[in-house]
């Protein structure tokens, strides 16, 4: 794959809910899998095209590799700013880091996960050439941030 010149990062909110704790008071290790899920498809929605027009159009983007470094706990009620940025793209997988923020610009976790486009049958397939620009940085994203 090769790298994804500045990667543009985009950002989303996300507010711990008690649920998202265990019984230590810290958010539950695999829950920073779902924040990067979070991201993954806002930054996708903020580039222009959602994941799910992506599926409508016949391409899915299944994770075949997932990868998190934990830095700070973080805890019940605190903000987390999900940073996620396309880093690294071929014709047929995309790979996105995250970086997952607390206030004061504490990173709390880091990590990736690196995807395979798939057809509607589940085959393996090239990456639309709308996705590749999207994700190059080559096609103009909308601006919107969210909040979940």
């Amino acid at each position: 794959m090769s790298l994804v010149s500045e990667g543009l990062e985009r950002r989303s909110t996300v507010r711990v809910r008690y649920a998202d704790t265990d019984q230590m008071g810290v958010v539950y290790y695999a829950n920073y899998l779902v924040w990067f899920e979070i991201g993954r498809t806002e930054w996708l929605r903020q580039a222009g095209w959602s994941y799910q027009a992506m599926e409508a159009a016949g391409v899915r983007l299944p994770v075949i590799e997932a990868s998190c470094r934990y830095l700070h706990p973080v805890r019940y009620d605190d903000d987390v700013d999900i940073r996620a940025r396309a880093a690294a793209l071929s014709p047929v997988r995309v790979r996105f880091d995250y970086r997952i923020v607390l206030q004061g610009e504490m990173v709390a976790a880091t990590g990736h996960t690196v995807h395979a486009a798939l057809d509607s049958r589940g085959r393996p397939c090239r990456l639309p050439d709308r996705v590749r620009a999207m994700l190059a940085g080559t096609e103009r994203p909308a601006a919107a941030v969210t909040r979940n």
